[in-house]
């Protein structure tokens, strides 16, 4: 298996657009991991382990963003709920859900709001209808500023 690519932010001058897509590419992966649990009803670590077990270079950001979110989703999803004006997760569609949870995952785990809702409403654009990256950033930016708000700042 191939080394696992260095995921530590990079500093200006040293490759950084070089590190960004590799936290970006590994951030596809676990949006593609936990899509496929969510869709198939089944748990994200076992999506995770058959795509490693086939062979798939899983980057180590990939499987922490996927345990996380598997491991908060409750969490996570009691704060997309209050910050998404009467909108269920349960009736999101299902790549706009992932993507909000992987970008709140994100925000809890201190990236800069800049960075985690710019990713996620780049990955919506890309990924999902016309209106979904309006949407991710709607709720994203809400979320933000209540974890801003927030004694702890983790939402």
């Amino acid at each position: 298996m191939a080394p696992e690519p260095d995921l530590a932010p990079a500093r200006r001058g040293s490759g950084a657009s070089t590190g960004h897509r590799r936290r970006r590419h590994a951030r596809r992966l676990a949006i593609e991991i936990l899509y496929q649990a969510d869709v198939m009803t089944r748990a994200p670590r076992e999506v995770l382990d058959e795509w490693t077990n086939a062979g798939r270079s899983i980057p180590t950001y990939t499987t922490e963003l996927v345990r996380a979110v598997e491991g908060g989703t409750a969490d996570i999803d009691r704060t997309l709920e209050a910050n998404s004006e009467e909108w269920p997760v349960h009736r999101m569609a299902t790549l706009d859900r992932t993507i909000l949870r992987v970008a709140c995952q994100e925000l809890r785990a201190g990236l800069p709001p800049a960075v985690a809702i710019n990713e996620a409403v780049e990955a919506a654009n890309e990924l999902s209808s016309d209106d979904s990256g309006r949407f991710i950033n709607g709720v994203l930016g809400k979320v933000a500023r209540d974890m801003a708000g927030s004694p702890s700042g983790s939402g």
